[in-house]
């Protein structure tokens, strides 16, 4: 399995992750769920109306934590917008749910990838293991 790929298996089995930016000199974390991977890059899907899009505008460097049972997931990286229609639909359709709140067509819904990422595989059972995507 891919780099990208495990860490996005990781992220759908633990289903809510945290996603930390910083606001001014204040960090901020909220939960967030959505997870695609597309052309080999792992995205995450906000609103432009959010709060959480304008400080990922001001300071694109931001950092994602999620566990399951007694294992953990680091990522650190730079997000980037993608206003690619394609992949805002792929989102959509891999999690419908959403479809309520977005619509690929709207200039709310956001897409975002992560380039120059770390991510860290934490458990207490075993030496963490660090990967670059």
């Amino acid at each position: 399995m891919e780099t990208v790929e495990r860490v996005a298996k990781f992220l759908d089995e633990a289903g809510t992750y945290f996603l930390a930016t910083v606001d001014g000199d204040q960090p901020r974390v909220r939960p967030f769920g959505t997870v695609l991977v597309n052309d080999g890059k792992l995205y995450i899907q906000t609103g432009k109306v959010k709060d959480v899009s304008k400080q990922i505008a001001a300071n694109p460097k931001v950092e994602i934590s999620a566990s399951k049972g007694s294992e953990w997931i680091r990522i650190a990286g730079e997000l980037v917008n993608d206003d690619n229609r394609d992949v805002k639909v792929k989102m959509l359709e891999k999690m419908p749910g959403l479809a309520g709140m977005y619509s690929p067509d709207d200039d709310n819904m956001q897409m975002l990838y992560f380039k120059n990422a770390v991510a860290t595989f934490c458990s207490f059972a075993a030496a963490p293991e660090t990967v670059k995507f």
